[in-house]
């Protein structure tokens, strides 16, 4: 078997910056119904049509009067005001509130002409036409006054800025029904190995079902991304590029798994460099260092290893952040902290950083790797930590930096430490 040697690797972190800094964001926009943009960027900026609440309303139930009427009022000597009507949140009370004249009102509902302020129910007692109140009732007290949720012309969201429920909210307030949003990166997942079969077929000599297409295809759905999943590719040079190219034709990143290492059917060091630029070809890290990346036309091509924990832990430092800045989506996709460390982390190296999978619950965190071939190996994963090349062995007991992967990524997590 012939063997060509790695070049120089390139460390964990310049091989990210590397790869970010060759990616160009989608540009496409989808429009879609405001239940389905949480989450999602926005692609365009939205300016209130009017203010809202558009007329002053009751936050709470009870009755709505002059703060006047109650001017005095004490336990002792409480204003005694006459119920005149009252207010639903879908009709109103049309005549003006004379002095000592209170008006019963429903959270929502509109202030009548002439109040402008309302005591709850609680805080009075009632005769079958009265109403007595025991205090000096200020002006505004529980009620929202016109537009004092957001006044005519405020932008309620500016393109770029991800949608959370209360700003999605905020659009249904002016009667939006639709938003122009920021398109997923679409990716590409090519498995290539004579010896994988897709599962649900059937397995014939020294084969195996493929499982990158699942494992990473997940990431990039949680990643905020499309996955397009590909059969088996065949160790065959021309096909894997022609794979290649009809792959970039529709994705924005093509992830090619097997292949990437230097051996004699290892084709991805042949073939990415006839479609495009080289960013690197080897990564100082453990698992993971035949990964190699190329750029052609804004799009990026990754050839990752084929063992399916290599390929996933990959996924973790490097494919995360990718998939975020395609997609304009702010940070890598990990929040950081620290966890007390239970059991060994792994072996440093002189050389390679070393990625340690990890469960942390309670602040407390248990390497789960056994092997680059065993995808169980990161079952309840929630973190994972990085060994610097030449660092000493992590001590149970020692507290560790973390990077917490997101949910549905990560198992739900317990406890950050």
């Amino acid at each position: 078997m012939q063997i060509r040697p790695f070049g120089r690797l390139l460390p964990v972190s310049a091989a990210t910056r590397r790869a970010l800094r060759a990616v160009r964001p989608v540009q496409r926009t989808v429009r879609l119904p405001l239940l389905e943009v949480l989450g999602r960027v926005s692609a365009e900026t939205v300016r209130a049509l009017f203010a809202v609440p558009r007329f002053s309303r009751a936050t709470w139930d009870g009755f709505a009067l002059r703060s006047r009427s109650t001017r005095g009022a004490s336990p002792r000597r409480p204003a005694i005001l006459e119920v005149v009507g009252e207010v639903f949140a879908d009709r109103g009370y049309t005549q003006a509130l004379r002095p000592n004249e209170a008006v019963a009102i429903a959270a929502g509902g509109r202030l009548p002409p002439g109040a402008d302020t309302m005591v709850i129910f609680e805080e009075t007692s009632r005769t079958r036409t009265r109403i007595r109140v025991p205090r000096y009732l200020r002006v505004g007290e529980r009620v929202a006054a016109t537009g004092a949720d957001f006044p005519r012309g405020r932008v309620l969201v500016r393109a770029g800025e991800v949608l959370d429920p209360a700003t999605v909210g905020s659009l249904g307030a002016i009667g939006r029904t639709a938003l122009e949003v920021v398109d997923r990166p679409r990716v590409s997942i090519l498995p290539n190995g004579n010896e994988l079969v897709v599962p649900g077929g059937r397995l014939r000599g020294d084969q195996i079902f493929e499982t990158n297409n699942l494992t990473l295809g997940g990431i990039v759905r949680a990643g905020g991304g499309v996955p397009l999943l590909h059969a088996p590719l065949a160790d065959d040079s021309r096909r894997i590029e022609h794979a290649v190219r009809r792959a970039l034709a529709i994705s924005d990143l093509v992830l090619l798994t097997g292949g990437s290492s230097v051996g004699e059917h290892d084709y991805a060091p042949d073939v990415l460099p006839r479609i495009g630029r080289v960013l690197f070809h080897g990564v100082a890290v453990r698992p993971g260092k035949p990964t190699i990346v190329a750029e052609h036309a804004g799009k990026l091509m990754i050839g990752m290893p084929g063992h399916p924990t290599s390929a996933l832990s990959n996924s973790f430092w490097l494919l995360l952040p990718i998939l975020r800045r395609f997609g304009h989506l702010p940070g890598p996709g990990w929040t950081d902290g620290t966890c007390r460390l239970e059991g060994r982390g792994d072996h440093p190296s002189r050389d390679l950083s070393v990625v340690v999978p990890l469960r942390v619950v309670d602040g407390r965190g248990y390497p789960t790797y056994h092997g680059s071939h065993a995808v169980t190996g990161l079952r309840g994963v929630n973190a994972f930590s990085i060994i610097p090349p030449g660092g000493r062995s992590w001590r149970k007991g020692q507290r560790i930096p973390v990077h917490f992967l997101p949910e549905p990524i990560a198992a739900p997590a317990a406890g950050t430490g």
